[in-house]
């Protein structure tokens, strides 16, 4: 009922930049929450960034000021802009959404496939 697609991932070197897109289709009413996780060789999978559906970000503390996240309500998009990658960004990243399919629904945890993404030189 509810797919979310991410896209943007692949290989860069150090220093680079990436940018991450996460369209959510299917049976929505309506996305509080929006977010990216990762997990990478391990390790757990650990939250990079969250925005809500009025535009409140949080940030975990390895990426702040280098990750900004941003979503188009419209669209049901989020974004993960990546800029200043290093070896330590390497990892599988996930799209996280709260969904309400229907108006009698309750909202629902939805999880992307994944798309990785590699930094090395």
């Amino acid at each position: 009922q509810v797919q979310l697609v991410e896209s943007g991932g692949g290989l860069v070197q150090p220093g680079g930049s990436l940018r991450l897109s996460c369209a959510a289709s299917g049976s929505i009413f309506s996305i509080n929450d929006m977010g990216w996780y990762r997990q990478a060789p391990g390790k757990q999978r650990e939250l990079v960034a969250t925005v809500t559906f009025g535009g409140t970000t949080n940030y975990a503390d390895s990426v702040k000021g280098r990750f900004t996240i941003s979503r188009d309500n419209p669209k049901d998009t989020v974004y993960l802009q990546m800029n200043g990658l290093n070896a330590e960004d390497t990892a599988v990243y996930f799209c996280y959404a709260a969904v309400r399919a229907t108006i009698l629904s309750r909202s629902r945890d939805h999880w992307g496939q994944g798309t990785q993404v590699t930094v090395s030189s």
